[in-house]
């Protein structure tokens, strides 16, 4: 009997683990301010975004990948079972974001109280936290009050709680759901709407609002990688229009002159009435000069063969056991960031620190990506001799 595409087993992309690997890395090394490796070995040094945008998308590919196949027989087997796993990951997420404020809270205190640092009680939006205690502790319960570097996750969380209704849009109408979308970001960034913030004024970082976009792009990206077909087909033209916004953004950002001239067209445009999400950079609302440098990178990657050679080489295994362990990686890169800051706060005029804390950091997280994913493994070959044990004795099971 053949396996319904819900059991049916496919080969991960090596893409997706190496480049997830290698934001996952990125985002580490910028969440550590003050090393000499951000000003030239991440995303953000080449453009306008940086590797939050491009690890939204690449998370929506994979959410799609992983989940929609749920969807094709929902009523067969119902809703629920579709729903359930990515509501349960959304809940994971949640737990593990507070863990890591808390964890954040607790390695900034330390500091303050051993090394005498307690400018870091200030610093990362703690502020509210060790002067007003009892109102930041409702604003992180109920996600209101995010502490610098730690904010990704809650955004993550609510869109994974929209994500069954968006894949049972995109399976169907993908063009409504994109349009959709694509209204949606722009109505929040003409509209200012967000999550509120609180004990703070504002709202959150991420906005999810905004922040969709990028992630529905990747949703029906991974929806369609499933079915065996591209959401944006490969072309030639568009290839090209791509690869040119990449070349333009990169003289914007480093020919003298020519920055200077187009930031001036840009304040030029904002007075004339334009939305600001059109001609700012502001990141909480995902700006179109950022969100497109994303989306044009990502296209341009993903059309070269060369890549998927490069990217399931050998040597690539590194960044892709850390890939294949998201969540386990962000986390201890967080907490790895907040303990970097730390001691590089200690030790301001001692340059080795900031040189060799990226370093050992990046092994300490291979090291342990490396040991979940063996344990991982270990399970899984556990579970399939258990099946087949089982399958002798019920014939039932060898379907």
């Amino acid at each position: 009997m053949s396996r319904p595409e819900t059991q049916m087993r496919r080969p991960r992309d090596s893409r997706i683990d190496f480049f997830r690997g290698l934001l996952l890395w990125m985002i580490f090394v910028d969440h550590v301010p003050g090393n000499p490796y951000e000003h030239w070995a991440t995303i953000r040094n080449w453009g306008f975004s940086d590797a939050a945008e491009s690890f939204f998308i690449i998370s929506g590919i994979a959410a799609g990948i992983a989940y929609s196949g749920r969807f094709a027989t929902w009523r067969d087997t119902g809703l629920w079972p579709a729903i359930a796993p990515m509501w349960k990951r959304s809940w994971v997420l949640y737990l593990s974001h507070i863990f890591l404020t808390v964890a954040g809270i607790a390695i900034f205190a330390l500091g303050a109280e051993a090394l005498g640092l307690v400018e870091l009680l200030t610093k990362n939006n703690l502020k509210q936290v060790f002067q007003n205690t009892a109102q930041a502790i409702i604003g992180i319960v109920t996600l209101g009050h995010q502490i610098g570097y730690m904010n990704i996750l809650p955004a993550y969380s609510v869109l994974l709680l929209a994500a069954p209704f968006a894949i049972l849009i995109g399976q169907r109408a993908p063009r409504l759901l994109l349009i959709g979308s694509v209204l949606l970001w722009f109505a929040t960034g003409l509209w200012r709407w967000n999550l509120p913030a609180y004990p703070n004024a504002g709202g959150w970082f991420f906005n999810p609002f905004a922040w969709q976009l990028i992630f529905v792009v990747g949703l029906l990206t991974g929806i369609a990688f499933r079915r065996g077909e591209r959401f944006v087909p490969v072309n030639r033209a568009l290839f090209w229009v791509a690869a040119g916004w990449l070349a333009l953004v990169l003289a914007w950002r480093y020919v003298p002159e020519f920055g200077p001239a187009m930031n001036r067209g840009m304040a030029w445009l904002a007075g004339q009435g334009f939305p600001f999400h059109i001609t700012s950079h502001d990141k909480t609302y995902l700006p179109f000069l950022r969100m497109t440098h994303a989306l044009a990178l990502v296209y341009v990657v993903s059309c070269l063969p060369v890549v998927t050679t490069l990217t399931a080489q050998r040597w690539g295994e590194p960044l892709r056991v850390m890939g294949r362990q998201g969540l386990l990686i962000f986390s201890a890169g967080a907490l790895l960031s907040y303990v970097g800051q730390t001691l590089i706060a200690w030790q301001p005029d001692n340059a080795l620190i900031p040189w060799l804390y990226i370093p050992a950091g990046t092994v300490a997280l291979v090291l342990l990506a490396w040991a979940a994913d063996w344990k991982r493994r270990a399970g899984k070959a556990g579970t399939r001799a258990l099946t087949v044990k089982d399958s002798r004795a019920d014939p039932l099971a060898a379907e």
